[in-house]
């Protein structure tokens, strides 16, 4: 299989518009293959429920790192994986894999998209998406109330222990890395630029250039 021609990341807080972003940049890619890192969550199938609902999944050691470096290393040689998927409704993976192949561009999408520096050697481009936190956390609440079917409570117990205070020591640093930060979520002006140089890479043979702010 043929090689990505175009592999970037983005990461930002959660509910910053990071997937609404990757989905706009690509429009008009024939192929594209999205990483998002919510699936490389580790397997706690050894732990009951009750200790799955207490572990802090916005620390970066909730994460498989060994596991995303070596599939996103194996799509960007371009072959195939056996993507994991996790279940948000009782904390774990699923037992089923996903087979994915490379595509003509690869995204690595999450929370801590640049936080590993060897996922970050295999990027062409690392974008941050910043948008304000009671947009973010209205964002959380219906995703995960209505798409996840957990209860209000518990969200927002979640986000006051763990995920505002994660967000501002590990996810928020990680800005420092990228190389264009995207305001406000989905800025138009920013995507349309930006989805401009990735279609002239994909689909005129331009390399990849270092960007600049």
């Amino acid at each position: 299989m043929p090689v990505p021609s175009f592999v970037m990341a983005i990461a930002g807080g959660t509910g910053a518009g990071k997937t609404t972003v990757a989905r706009e940049l690509t429009t008009g890619v024939d192929s594209v293959t999205l990483v998002p890192l919510d699936n490389y969550y580790r397997d706690r199938s050894g732990q009951p429920l009750e200790e799955r609902r207490e572990v802090n999944y916005d620390h970066p050691d909730a994460f498989d790192w060994p596991l995303v470096r070596e599939q996103v290393s194996a799509l960007c040689e371009g072959r195939t994986v056996e993507m994991p998927q996790y279940d948000f409704t009782v904390h774990n993976r699923e037992e089923e894999r996903v087979t994915v192949d490379p595509g003509d561009v690869l995204v690595v999408e999450g929370i801590l998209a640049l936080h590993d520096d060897v996922v970050a050697e295999m990027l062409d481009l690392k974008l941050y998406v910043e948008t304000d936190a009671d947009v973010r956390i209205l964002r959380r609440i219906r995703r995960d109330v209505v798409d996840r079917g957990r209860d209000l409570e518990g969200v927002m117990d979640q986000y006051l222990s763990t995920v505002k205070p994660m967000h501002e020591r590990f996810v928020r640093p990680t800005k420092k890395e990228a190389d264009l930060i995207i305001p406000e979520g989905a800025n138009d002006r920013a995507v349309d630029l930006l989805r401009d140089r990735v279609l002239g890479v994909v689909e005129e043979g331009e390399p990849p250039e270092p960007f600049s702010e």
